[in-house]
């Protein structure tokens, strides 16, 4: 898939950026170190990494997107991590509308040891935050939150319907 549009990628992005705030906003402080095992990323680090993706993928093509100082993720509320992310995300499409027109999703860059079109570029920024977020469902569930659907129901969501969630 590659995008041959701005407007088809923000048409996309509206709906993937605001089922990641949504998600986001599930969270708790608490539930932030929740982890798989001891071993693995814990919910507050995914959601930074969600975040430092946004400026950092966009960065290999030139674009300056807004980033909050990473570092220090193990020190951030849940509040903070969704606040940031909505900022990186506006930033994102703020930069597209005033630097990149549909010519320039043709352009390629080296994005890590390939050269990938813009276009395409665009689309594993999805495809990549759709990978974490599902990633960040499983860990929500280990820590008693609720989970939003985003390609369909969650478990809540056909409650609040009134309707048994399929099993």
């Amino acid at each position: 898939m590659v995008f041959k549009s701005l407007n088809e990628f923000f048409r996309d992005w509206e709906y993937e950026s605001q089922s990641t705030i949504k998600m986001l906003s599930y969270l708790t402080d608490e539930s932030l170190k929740q982890k798989v095992t001891p071993e693995g990323r814990s919910l507050g680090f995914l959601g930074w990494h969600l975040i430092e993706t946004l400026s950092e993928m966009p960065g290999r093509t030139g674009l300056k997107i807004f980033s909050p100082d990473l570092n220090h993720y193990n020190t951030a509320s849940a509040d903070h991590i969704s606040e940031c992310y909505k900022n990186a995300s506006d930033s994102l499409v703020e930069n597209l509308k005033d630097n990149w027109n549909d010519e320039t999703l043709l352009r390629e860059d080296d994005m890590y040891g390939e050269k990938w079109k813009r276009g395409f570029t665009l689309f594993c920024l999805i495809t990549h935050q759709t990978h974490h977020r599902g990633q960040m469902t499983v860990l929500m569930r280990q820590a008693g939150l609720q989970v939003n659907g985003v390609y369909g129901p969650s478990k809540e969501e056909w409650l609040a319907f009134g309707m048994q969630a399929p099993e």
